[in-house]
């Protein structure tokens, strides 16, 4: 009989078959970040995978080496690689070598990131990072944040900071209805965090470049009568076409309507790093709260939100949770993430942007998206110099929005699904004043100029 103070259960035992499969999994890791290009794959039909795959939980277990083989052979390829050159739809994700090798570290490690006492090196190295993000924005050097899954959480948990603060300076008086203003550029989680939060969304129109400004903010406020206005949300990088608010007027507006100023910088926020379009973004200094995913143009891997605010303490009154087992965190005084984010079990999801900053430093992170910025210039110019491709707007950052001359939504699609197919690039349509165009999301700096024309090529 065994001794049961000495037994360990399978799943939990360190043993040969562990390390083989150890050793497999390295291999695995090894192969895929030496893959230049990446295979760009794609999708299968339920009915397709379930043939290949068959019944994959079961009592006994299929034993590692073949779920790893089944992954690697079947399930893997039936994913678009989101780190292929000429993946240039929605918002691509290219880790750096280092990132991604990091991210197995932290995997291993066991980290528990959401206080200070139980990961104090992990919040260390992560506020580093977050501070590295909060120079480039010109925040002050009280600034401070968290790493969240991505941009939705991260605008909700400041949405909820910035409402929390305003029923603390009404003193318990409440509006009718609280509001939140944006444009209709606004990024779909602005709305999304608005219903959540049982709140309203006041539209402001865009100018004629279709960013929001203040002139047109304080008209619309006034005209809407809003009384509960308690966050304006500015995009710094709209996802479908890269567009910078005017955030100078927009944080002058927000100062004398008493609003929050929040800054979606999710997909753009990472243009602060190339001097040669910092200039757009002047204004991002006065912003109460901020966002940027390093897993877009920072190059880590999903999944990575930064998350600041000009005064933490603000965010910390809003997101700390209360209970008597918490006391010993919540009344040490200690910088625990947990308290600016929704949210309390987290990993340290900026470790592994962290390590890459340290190992390369961060002149090699501007270096790499000012050339990501030199493709998407070349791509408008490209699409200006052919005669049957019509740019839509001159781009703000790395995103490139065009037409192909007399197509129709059907067009784009069979060609976009023939591009997919032929496992030679992905570019989807997307819509525009309810007409069906295309555009370039270049945020991977191994896409090259020629990428962008053997494409457009397509379209001839």
């Amino acid at each position: 009989m065994r001794c049961r103070s000495t037994y360990t259960p399978a799943v939990h035992r360190y043993d040969a078959d562990t390390e083989a499969l150890g050793q497999a999994v390295l291999d695995y890791a090894r192969h895929r970040l030496r893959m230049d290009p990446v295979p760009l794959d794609g999708p299968r039909t339920p009915a397709e995978l379930d043939e290949v795959a068959g019944a994959t939980i079961t009592a006994k277990g299929l034993g590692g080496a073949a779920a790893l083989d089944l992954f690697t052979t079947e399930l893997a390829p039936a994913c678009i690689s989101t780190d292929h050159p000429r993946f240039l739809s929605f918002i691509p994700c290219a880790p750096t070598e280092a990132s991604t090798l990091f991210d197995l570290v932290v995997g291993a490690s066991a980290l528990y990131a959401g206080s200070w006492l139980e990961g104090a090196g992990a919040v260390h190295a992560e506020n580093a990072a977050l501070r590295w993000v909060a120079d480039l924005a010109g925040l002050p050097d009280t600034a401070g944040g968290v790493f969240v899954p991505g941009g939705t959480i991260g605008n909700l948990s400041a949405l909820v900071a910035a409402r929390h603060t305003a029923r603390a300076r009404r003193a318990g008086e409440e509006p009718r209805r609280w509001a939140v203003a944006g444009t209709a550029q606004a990024h779909s989680s602005i709305k999304s965090a608005c219903d959540v939060m049982d709140v309203d969304f006041l539209g402001v129109p865009g100018d004629e470049r279709g960013r929001l400004t203040g002139e047109n903010l304080r008209r619309t406020v006034e005209a809407a009568g809003v009384d509960g206005l308690f966050a304006v949300v500015a995009t710094a990088g709209t996802t479908n076409f890269g567009i910078i608010d005017d955030l100078a007027s927009v944080a002058e507006a927000c100062a004398e309507l008493g609003a929050w100023f929040h800054v979606d910088g999710a997909y753009g926020g990472a243009g602060l790093a190339a001097p040669s379009i910092r200039g757009m973004y002047e204004g991002i200094e006065r912003a109460d709260s901020f966002i940027v995913d390093p897993h877009k143009w920072l190059f880590a891997p999903f999944d990575c939100c930064a998350l600041l605010y000009r005064d933490p303490s603000l965010a910390r009154a809003a997101h700390t949770q209360r209970a008597g087992y918490l006391d010993v965190l919540s009344e040490a005084g200690d910088w625990n993430p947990a308290d600016y984010s929704i949210g309390l079990t987290r990993r340290a999801r900026g470790l592994p942007l962290w390590f890459s900053l340290a190992t390369h430093g961060t002149d090699a992170y501007t270096e790499a998206v000012e050339r990501t910025l030199d493709v998407c210039r070349y791509a408008a110019a490209e699409i200006e110099r052919r005669d049957y491709v019509e740019l839509l707007r001159e781009p703000d950052t790395s995103v490139v929005v065009f037409r192909r001359v007399g197509w129709k939504p059907q067009q784009y699609q069979r060609w976009s699904d023939r591009l997919l197919l032929a496992n030679f690039a992905f570019v989807v349509p997307t819509t525009h004043e309810g007409e069906t165009v295309t555009r370039f999301a270049i945020v991977n700096p191994r896409t090259t100029e020629a990428d962008i024309s053997s494409i457009l090529d397509t379209m001839a």
